[in-house]
């Protein structure tokens, strides 16, 4: 593999491939160390979410909590908890593994690891130089719902952790 671009987050590489046709044939990926998204929750039916400035798509978006596992020797437990403190101001007394997934897995190697975050209290948020949070905001996980239907809600790992969340509450239920 040949290291095209280095940079803080991620790091572009060119491979040589064979293909079906028995030729070689170059690949370019982008080659990322993962990172974690957090829902929030303060009952069952509200949750904390975020309105963050997303300068490389130049909009505001409504997001859950995540980050980069780019902290050496860091647990992804450990960066999910960390990242709730630091982008919502509060700490949890309990973090679930909830899924996880690969984002655009034909060109970018992230995989991201979703935490369920329950008894939540307040703590000192602690945003970082370039984080760009307009508000931490409390919202009823129905109108989030809402929100993805009507297009308003366009975050991946935003619309797929609410939607496998959505599942896993419906799976309990009796049937």
């Amino acid at each position: 593999m040949e290291s095209l671009l280095r940079c803080r987050k991620f790091e572009v590489v060119r491979e040589l491939v064979s293909g079906k046709d028995g030729n070689s044939h170059t690949r370019e990926y982008v080659m990322h160390p993962g990172a974690v998204v957090i829902l929030p929750l303060l009952n069952d039916d509200e949750c904390l979410v975020l309105r963050q400035v997303r300068p490389a798509v130049d909009q505001t978006l409504w997001e859950l909590p995540a980050g980069t596992l780019d902290v050496p020797g860091e647990s992804p437990e450990a960066a999910a908890a960390r990242e709730l403190v630091e982008e919502t101001g509060h700490r949890a007394e309990r973090l679930e593994r909830l899924c996880e997934f690969f984002t655009s897995p034909g060109v970018l190697s992230e995989r991201i690891i979703v935490f369920v975050a329950t008894r939540l209290t307040e703590a000192k948020q602690k945003l970082g130089p370039t984080e760009q949070i307009l508000g931490v905001e409390r919202v009823r996980i129905a109108d989030l719902y809402t929100m993805i239907r009507e297009g308003r809600i366009v975050d991946g790992k935003t619309i797929l952790t609410l939607l496998r969340w959505d599942m896993e509450k419906r799976a309990r239920l009796p049937h």
